[in-house]
């Protein structure tokens, strides 16, 4: 049995082996807290009846006008609680708070390579807006997929027409 609560505090001394995995991104403690403190609302946690952590997601709400949406900054499962639906009901607790927030849409950015994670972002209805190269730095460079989810107040799904051409991020500045 999986269940879903609001990321605590004492959480954050708890999510180490949700976060061992090459395509996950690890924050400084700092990061966390700003996250935590900005947008308790938008960051969550699944744990199992034990209270073992299964994963969790962290999004905020950003952006003005046609451009106001939710954004999903990390959502991270540990590897024995994949495949399950975890990432399915975290994704649809953000997209709830978004469309309570009346946001346009969700968005977020995921590894070009990570084929798993962009067939699932597929199931869930988000579609491939626009590509940002060498979005990830690391051992080598790589590009993103900015991803998007329409909801319900972007009614003719404008926040959905791609943008043919790469961006880099540093064109990402006033998105």
């Amino acid at each position: 049995m999986t269940s879903i609560r609001q990321f605590k505090l004492t959480d954050l001394l708890r999510i180490n082996n949700v976060n061992l995995d090459i395509f996950t991104e690890n924050y400084g403690l700092s990061f966390y807290l700003h996250y935590l403190a900005r947008w308790p609302e938008c960051f969550f946690v699944a744990e199992n009846s034990a209270q073992r952590l299964m994963g969790y997601i962290m999004g905020k709400i950003e952006g003005k006008q046609e451009n106001y949406h939710g954004h999903v900054t990390a959502l991270s499962i540990a590897p024995e609680f994949r495949r399950i639906g975890v990432s399915s009901q975290l994704m649809a607790l953000l997209e709830n708070v978004s469309e309570q927030k009346k946001t346009y849409f969700v968005d977020l950015f995921v590894r070009v390579s990570n084929k798993r994670a962009v067939d699932m972002y597929h199931k869930l209805n988000y579609v491939v807006y626009r590509r940002i190269i060498g979005y990830y730095s690391g051992e080598r460079d790589e590009d993103a997929f900015d991803m998007r989810k329409a909801l319900s107040r972007d009614v003719e799904k404008k926040s959905l027409i791609p943008i043919p051409h790469p961006v880099r991020p540093e064109d990402l500045v006033d998105d």
